[in-house]
């Protein structure tokens, strides 16, 4: 049962625990690697307070923010070994361990919105399928929650397809990179903490750094006077993923609550992207920022070199046909294309 099946008995399990959970516990301790002062921060820790609440204090989370147990890219692993309970991060850095793992983090043109990538989790298989590729490393995967697209910014014009030519930028390494060398790019693969200074020694002429409201609140707009917005070619998704055996010795009531939870933090993360980004959007050109929206040809043609990125991954190992193949019959299947 995918978890978004609970949501409707959700109330009904909450009445429920006033007696029934009285009796059991839960305590679970959760990294993510996002600051309490960003949005998902804040999202993340209405999750904490929901799911407190709704258990009457039966549930106990200890979330540690800002990767303060171990590095980000070693959540994962944290979880699963026992040092932490549950991984709040992304899958993104788990694809040194099969590349299937960025299908779940990252599909890189392969949604418009949040929403219909939530829809492949919950009504396109999605949710078996990642616990499939979790299952032998010892972690369940719960939910995912992501704000929207991401806006690729810049120190010249991004007008279309034809200015990534020799376009420098910073950019996560793997899949990414891959599709922008495609289309003429240098993509630089780089540490987030670098990007200001190589902006402005022109080391890069541009960055994938985030969305729209969050590259304002950075003060990437201080620096690079060219943006995209909507975005097109990013929407990066975190998760909520636990220790197999320390998830199944959570009461269903208890998970009942976590997973609705999870639900709601989802929800809020897109509403509150939406409407941040729409604010960020109105201040740009009071900083000389010009803004592109990208034709449907052009994104046309980065969702075929997408694609092309698609088909070579997929032949690396077979979780990772699997999943491309999972996603393309849900893409399909909403009318977004083949």
């Amino acid at each position: 049962m995918t978890p978004i099946k609970t949501f409707a008995a959700a109330a009904t399990a909450a009445a429920l625990l006033a007696s029934a959970a009285s009796a059991e516990t839960t305590t679970l301790r959760i990294q993510t690697h996002q600051s309490p002062e960003s949005t998902s921060g804040k999202v993340i820790a209405e999750f904490v307070k929901d799911v407190e609440r709704m258990s009457g204090g039966d549930i106990d989370i200890e979330m540690y923010y800002s990767a303060a147990v171990v590095k980000s890219a070693e959540t994962f692993d944290a979880a699963a070994n026992g040092i932490l309970d549950c991984d709040m991060t992304n899958g993104s850095y788990q694809t040194g361990k099969n590349p299937a793992f960025q299908f779940v983090a990252d599909t890189m043109g392969g949604y418009d919105t949040p929403l219909q990538y939530l829809a492949w989790i919950n009504y396109g298989g999605g949710y078996d399928k990642i616990n499939e590729l979790y299952a032998p490393f010892g972690m369940h995967f719960i939910a995912a929650y992501l704000g929207g697209q991401e806006s690729l910014n810049s120190t010249r014009p991004l007008r279309g397809v034809e200015d990534l030519k020799n376009f420098k930028f910073r950019s996560p390494p793997g899949m990414e990179s891959e599709i922008f060398a495609e289309l003429g790019a240098k993509p630089v693969v780089m540490d987030f903490t670098e990007i200001f200074t190589a902006l402005e020694t022109g080391i890069i002429d541009g960055a994938d750094a985030s969305t729209l409201a969050n590259n304002v609140g950075l003060g990437v707009y201080d620096i690079a006077k060219h943006t995209t917005f909507p975005g097109f070619h990013s929407m990066s998704s975190d998760q909520l993923a636990c220790n197999s055996a320390k998830w199944e010795t959570v009461p269903d009531a208890h998970k009942a609550i976590i997973e609705t939870a999870m639900q709601k933090a989802a929800l809020q993360l897109m509403m509150r992207t939406l409407v941040e980004n729409g604010e960020a959007k109105a201040k740009l050109p009071e900083k000389g920022v010009t803004i592109y929206n990208w034709s449907e040809e052009d994104r046309a043609t980065f969702r075929a070199a997408a694609q092309k990125a698609w088909a070579d991954w997929a032949t690396r190992t077979p979780e990772t046909k699997e999943m491309v193949e999972s996603h393309r019959a849900f893409i399909s299947r909403i009318g977004l294309g083949g």
